[in-house]
């Protein structure tokens, strides 16, 4: 496979995955900016969303303040964001266009109507309505992630697609357990207090997990069960763990079909070990926003690391 193919593969799951992070991160902001304001924490939550889902230095050299207009506005369909939800869709359907023979009927039928429908849309909605459009992108985006995993080949292929969607999840996954702490949290505020529930359900709901929690624990919610779910469960599609068991997988995959391993497969290798060997309690009390900040550093130079051994 050409590295251009493999890099457009790579990034059309990156950006369709990064849209419906997106989605996810303006639902739970809708859903927290719903709360009496005793439950909000000290930052503003729209503020933490752009932090969350995008460049918080960008936004405010477009917008005055940060509120429900103006960060719906930059982050679903403002042209100068490139991770907008509209630049995310816009991006992820030309890469699949410059590589259409390598995607399945289904799937480019899926990405190329999301593009047309998204079109119609009215930006100035009201609460119900934006939130309707959110499902919509969820929804979009589960569909052309379904038509992959039932239609392509499992060849290189089917292996880079993958990557760039678990790159990709594990640094959304990370962010928002970094902003939760960071950001929203209130100094004043214990850990497992009033506050803090209703924002680690609001994560819950933001990746799906709200039934996977009750499942695995059978408790009511607890942050520390919350976070052992999101970075050390592997039965979790978002997990840290799970993300880097299938990199780990599709890596070496890759070598094995290439014979050849490189900087990207040690990498993803150790970072699983490290995740399998770690304690929930250990990573609370060594500081769970150090962990995750020294995660996403890691997560950044395995896609470097996986862009330079393959896609460049």
């Amino acid at each position: 496979m050409l590295a251009r193919t493999a890099d457009s593969l790579y990034w059309v799951f990156r950006y369709t995955e990064r849209a419906d992070f997106v989605a996810r991160t303006l639902d739970a902001t809708v859903r927290l900016a719903s709360l009496p304001q005793a439950y909000l924490g000290k930052g503003n939550e729209w503020e933490s969303a752009v932090a969350s889902a995008s460049d918080l230095d960008l936004f405010k050299t477009l917008y005055a303040t940060a509120n429900e207009d103006t960060v719906r506005d930059f982050l679903a369909f403002n042209p100068q964001n490139p991770s907008s939800i509209r630049n995310c869709l816009q991006t992820a359907r030309e890469n699949a266009r410059s590589v259409r023979t390598a995607l399945t009927f289904e799937m480019w039928e899926a990405l190329n109507g999301a593009w047309l429908e998204l079109k119609s849309f009215d930006t100035n909605m009201n609460r119900e309505e934006f939130s309707r459009f959110l499902d919509w992108v969820k929804r979009v985006v589960l569909v052309f992630d379904g038509a992959a995993y039932r239609s392509m080949l499992r060849n290189d292929a089917y292996w880079f697609s993958r990557l760039g969607s678990a790159v990709e999840r594990a640094d959304n996954t990370a962010r928002i357990l970094d902003v939760k702490y960071h950001l929203l949290l209130p100094e004043s505020e214990w850990v497992g207090g009033s506050l803090d529930y209703f924002q680690w359900t609001t994560i819950l709901r933001e990746v799906s997990a709200v039934t996977a929690y009750h499942w695995v624990y059978r408790q009511s919610v607890k942050p520390w069960l919350i976070a052992d779910l999101l970075i050390l469960n592997r039965q979790m599609p978002r997990s840290l763990a799970n993300c880097y068991e299938i990199l780990v997988r599709h890596l070496d995959l890759i070598a094995e079909f290439y014979g050849r391993r490189g900087p990207s497969q040690r990498l993803a290798s150790a970072t699983l070990n490290r995740l399998s060997s770690e304690r929930i309690e250990r990573i609370f009390g060594n500081g769970l926003h150090e962990f995750v900040e020294d995660f996403i550093t890691t997560n950044n130079k395995l896609g470097a690391a996986i862009a330079e051994q393959y896609l460049n």
